[in-house]
């Protein structure tokens, strides 16, 4: 799956290969590859660039290990202060949109930024970071993550597609993506409305956690424009006060034929 990237990407490509010949610069395709398929690509304490879909930042890797997914360590110290610049300034599991650019080849995938387990280079990084892979896992589950697959396909240029096929059920889920990623942008991708209360909303909220959900059947969604969901949610606000309670969202799409989306005043509502 080949999809072309975006201006900011090719001009961060363009400035990583510098005064290398015309020949050697990639093709500026991105390719949504396999875990399976990929892992023979950058094996083993191999080296790769990942770079920052968001920020357009880049900065060197080494893969170390990793079976389910690459297990990476940043090269140098400065490699290190380039990722701790794109997570913030402070390390976080939030998954992030990256392409991974090895020989002549750019690749959609997804990291984390936290430093755990073991650290073998120089580099003022505290331990390794996973990068996953379409098809990718975690190492205590058996599926993909669904927060690194939806980073992944938006690094891919495939996010939109996505969002446009999947059920009430399943944008609930997103939901939960979005805000506890941060992601301003994902979020006004499911929303409707005015979003400029979009950045206000996720800062007020460190994490959401549906502890129980009213599931729709699959069967009567078809023939659906519009509906109200309820559920059990837990939040853990930005001050780390926690709070349960119930919420009710409404959900709706223009036409049967159109992409499902929160009713963004209510979310908004339901948050504060």
């Amino acid at each position: 799956m080949l999809v072309m990237i975006r201006f900011t990407i090719v001009l961060s490509m363009l400035l990583v290969f510098g005064a290398k010949t015309a020949d050697a610069i990639p093709s500026f395709q991105v390719e949504i590859l396999p875990w399976e398929q990929v892992k023979g690509i950058i094996p083993n304490h191999s080296y790769f660039t990942i770079i920052d879909v968001d920020t357009g930042l880049s900065f060197n890797v080494q893969r170390r290990a990793g079976s389910k997914h690459a297990d990476v360590q940043p090269v140098t110290e400065k490699d290190t202060k380039i990722m701790k610049t794109i997570y913030g300034g402070k390390w976080s599991w939030d998954r992030r949109a990256i392409l991974v650019m090895v020989h002549d080849q750019l690749i959609s995938a997804s990291m984390n930024g936290m430093p755990h387990g073991a650290g073998a280079l120089q580099n003022n990084f505290p331990g390794h970071f996973c990068v996953h892979f379409y098809g990718s896992t975690t190492h205590k589950t058996p599926t993909p993550d669904l927060a690194h697959k939806v980073m992944i396909l938006k690094a891919g240029g495939e996010l939109d597609r996505f969002l446009y096929h999947i059920d009430p059920n399943e944008l609930i889920n997103v939901l939960e993506i979005a805000i506890n990623q941060h992601d301003e942008r994902l979020l006004s991708q499911i929303m409707s409305g005015n979003n400029r209360s979009l950045k206000k909303t996720l800062a007020s909220v460190n994490h959401m956690e549906i502890t129980k959900r009213s599931i729709i059947p699959v069967e009567d969604l078809p023939s659906l424009v519009a509906m109200k969901l309820q559920f059990r949610v837990k939040w853990t606000r930005s001050d780390h006060s926690q709070d349960e309670g119930n919420v009710e969202f409404y959900l709706h799409r223009d036409s049967l034929e159109n992409q499902w989306r929160i009713d963004g005043r209510t979310l908004i509502d339901e948050i504060h």
